[in-house]
């Protein structure tokens, strides 16, 4: 089953260009489980080849974030807490990671949404607490399009690095997303070390007033 949808989306991107590049990571930046290693990097390494525009794929990629993430924001605003703790673990968003997903948002504001946008996994879910806790919509945005610009711009550099070596991992996108995995390691290494020192320094922040008053 998800070797069929992986070789579907895969070939989205091949057929559809980058109205493709924009719904698959629509979909990435919403519940949807679509890798952003399929979807970015094939696109990237097609406009070294000259059949793409290599800024316009970055574009198509960042805008399809930004609507995905969009529309979970305005969701989780409408439904509201109640419907996502009692539906959320029918899409993987159990009480627990609904409730980290809040406390997070609130304590880090846009900052933490940036940071969330170049960590796996989180960046699919990140936008669920911003709506619930109404944060405000331009400075969601506008963490959401700096990481996701920043996130699709990675993608492609070592979507054209990797696969312009290895035109032949195009036969096989499982193949392709784990040797894409393997080089991004350091930056994924990077991202959480730059989000655990913006965590620190926001804690040592907070608690300086207080240390301050005392």
């Amino acid at each position: 089953m998800l070797h069929s949808l992986v070789r579907t989306w895969f070939h989205w991107v091949d057929a559809w260009g980058y109205l493709g590049v924009f719904l698959l990571m629509a979909l990435e930046s919403s519940i949807v489980p679509v890798p952003s290693e399929i979807v970015m990097p094939p696109a990237a390494y097609y406009a070294a080849q000259g059949r793409m525009n290599l800024a316009l794929v970055i574009l198509a990629g960042t805008a399809g974030s930004w609507f995905g993430s969009a529309a979970s924001y305005f969701i989780s605003r409408a439904i509201g807490i109640p419907a996502l703790e009692k539906f959320g673990r029918y899409v993987m968003i159990g009480p627990d990671k609904l409730a980290l997903g809040e406390r997070w948002v609130e304590r880090f504001g846009a900052g933490g949404i940036f940071g969330a946008r170049l960590l796996p996994v989180v960046r699919h879910l990140v936008s669920i607490p911003a709506g619930i806790l109404k944060m405000p919509f331009g400075r969601f945005s506008a963490a959401t399009v700096i990481g996701a610009g920043l996130w699709c711009s990675v993608l492609s550099w070592f979507g054209k690095e990797v696969l312009g070596d290895r035109p032949d991992l195009l036969d096989s996108p499982e193949t392709m997303i784990a040797a894409i995995k393997a080089k991004l390691l350091w930056f994924v290494a990077a991202a959480v070390i730059f989000t655990a020192l913006y965590v620190v320094m926001t804690v040592v922040r907070g608690r300086a007033p207080k240390s301050a008053a005392s």
